[in-house]
């Protein structure tokens, strides 16, 4: 059998309807090869497979979704991977429900390399955004995969400081591979399948949809050594990744905010329920070390604490670390509102504050 012709019957059973990936191993187990499960008698089959989806196996109507994936798995730069190829990712081989089969566009390489997951609110604040670029690159500079889900927000942040590192990065889709969402990251998906990898386990054409990012979640922790969380609000879908995280195995990190912020109260659950309090990078790779290629010297420069080189001007030194809004200000400094909104506004322009909702201003470290 020719190898198009193995992928072939992978891809018939990965594509038919109603065969998930816990149905397809059952099927495995039982008769060996996707080839011999579907030369199996259909009787069978029949005691293991609901009607539509015994139909749906045999049907000639997956003829040209089989065809369209061979086709695509042609141009350069793509690939399916499946549970029987010896480059199958090692970290999926642990998880509960690995995927039979995994779309990349990029280099395969990556997804069995020593890994993080940074992970976070799609509405993240500028502080948070900062935080997960920063860290992000001194995770890639130590010889980690960053690996996220090209959401806008934190995902999307976590995969650029990843680029601007000397490693790289993986974004898992939870779309087909051949479908960017959201549609404003197309440049940035271009860049990761330049460099790094984008993977998938849904068909080609595949829209995003609610009910893929929970189930795309599992493999972003899958991959990992362990997940690390910037911004969270409670209700977070980051919040799915860190507990697919814990019942995988893999180690738990959060970086704690603003008691005000809503966007910090996910954090401070995880913490509270075990996962690791991160002030800097240094705080992860520690508890990475024995797993990591090779260890750096030293990341103190990402702490969400100020560098004491940077001399930092009298208003922002009295905002604190929490929200404050322009009476507090006044208060703590003396200062007529004009002189207040006009040091706001230069300090805003110059990437120290944030503006929020609320009246409200965030000095941004």
């Amino acid at each position: 059998m020719t190898a198009d012709a193995g992928l072939a019957s992978w891809l018939r059973l990965t594509l038919a309807p109603g065969l998930g990936p816990a149905k397809i191993r059952e099927l495995l187990t039982r008769y060996g090869l996707p080839e011999q499960v579907l030369s199996a008698p259909r009787r069978e089959l029949a005691a293991m497979l609901p009607p539509s989806a015994l139909e749906a196996v045999a049907s000639s109507a997956l003829d040209d979704a089989v065809e369209r994936a061979l086709t695509w798995r042609k141009g350069a730069g793509c690939s399916i991977v499946t549970l029987g190829d010896a480059d199958y990712p090692n970290r999926l081989l642990e998880i509960p429900d690995p995927p039979s089969l995994l779309y990349i566009r990029g280099h395969p390489e990556y997804l069995n390399q020593a890994s993080l997951a940074i992970v976070g609110s799609r509405n993240a604040t500028a502080q948070g955004t900062r935080n997960a670029e920063r860290f992000a690159r001194a995770f890639s500079d130590a010889g980690l995969t960053i690996v996220s889900g090209l959401a806008l927000g934190i995902d999307g942040a976590a995969h650029r400081g990843a680029l601007d590192g000397r490693g790289s990065t993986v974004a898992v889709l939870g779309t087909g591979i051949d479908v960017v969402y959201p549609a404003r990251h197309a440049e940035l998906a271009e860049k990761i399948a330049a460099r790094g990898a984008l993977v998938s386990e849904f068909p080609l054409h595949t829209q995003p949809a609610a009910g893929h990012f929970p189930r795309r979640n599992r493999l972003i922790s899958g991959l990992t050594l362990g997940c690390l969380v910037v911004e969270a609000a409670l209700e977070s879908g980051s919040l799915i990744t860190a507990r697919a995280a814990l019942e995988q195995g893999r180690e738990v990190f959060a970086i704690p905010g603003s008691i005000h912020s809503p966007l910090s109260k996910g954090c401070h659950a995880l913490i509270k329920t075990g996962a690791k309090l991160v002030e800097s990078a240094d705080d992860v790779l520690s508890e990475l070390a024995a797993q990591l290629p090779r260890r750096p010297a030293t990341h103190a420069a990402t702490s969400v604490q100020n560098p004491d080189t940077i001399q930092d001007p009298p208003l922002l030194k009295l905002m604190g670390d929490d929200p404050v809004d322009l009476e507090a200000l006044r208060a703590r400094t003396g200062w007529p509102p004009e002189r207040i909104a006009a040091e706001l506004l230069q300090l805003e322009l110059a990437g120290r504050v944030e503006t929020l909702a609320g009246g409200l201003f965030q000095r941004l470290h």
